[in-house]
């Protein structure tokens, strides 16, 4: 028996070192593949770019029938988000006493988007936590969650009564 012993010790450690290997092994392709994965997702992100690839003058226009307002977007990847989702209609809501806000149908990537200082009215913005979008129409502070994703050009003094139903889609630049 005592024979047997060194040999059940050889095989349980060629065991357990082969079961590591093999571990190891899949572990190192399953992450090289989400890195690949990732890579991708993110190139066909950049894919996306604004018509004409003219991202100084980029605009929305958001209404309820009534009221227009005219956005200019920056170039950040949450605003590209946000113009490759359009055209929507949606319902604008009340939030605080400063602010009017909708829900975009997906979620828009930070990535690349600079935060929103305090500011007065006019600001377009997006709040990460509740993926909500915020037309700002009276002063308010800064918040590390609040990204910055255009200015209105036109109708900022509208966006208060802005209400019910609307939309929001593209202005084809001339």
């Amino acid at each position: 028996m005592k024979k047997w012993i060194p040999l059940i010790v050889i095989i349980v450690i060629a065991i357990v070192g082969l079961t590591i290997f093999f571990i190891t092994k899949n572990f190192g392709e399953n992450n090289t593949n989400k890195k690949s994965e990732n890579e991708t997702q993110e190139e066909l992100s950049n894919d996306n770019v604004f018509v004409g690839d003219d991202t100084e003058n980029v605009q929305i226009l958001v209404s309820d029938g009534t009221n227009e307002i005219i956005y200019e977007l920056n170039n950040s990847q949450a605003a590209l988000d946000l113009y490759n989702q359009l055209p929507l209609t949606l319902t604008v809501e009340d939030f605080s006493t400063n602010e009017k806000i909708f829900y975009p149908t997906a979620m828009l990537n930070t990535a690349s988007t600079p935060n929103v200082e305090s500011g007065e009215g006019g600001v377009l913005a997006y709040y990460a936590p509740w993926g909500d979008v915020v037309m700002f129409y009276d002063s308010f502070s800064s918040d590390s969650n609040l990204y910055m994703l255009g200015t209105a050009v036109e109708g900022s003094n509208q966006i208060e009564n802005l209400s019910g139903e609307i939309t929001i889609e593209k202005v084809e630049n001339d």
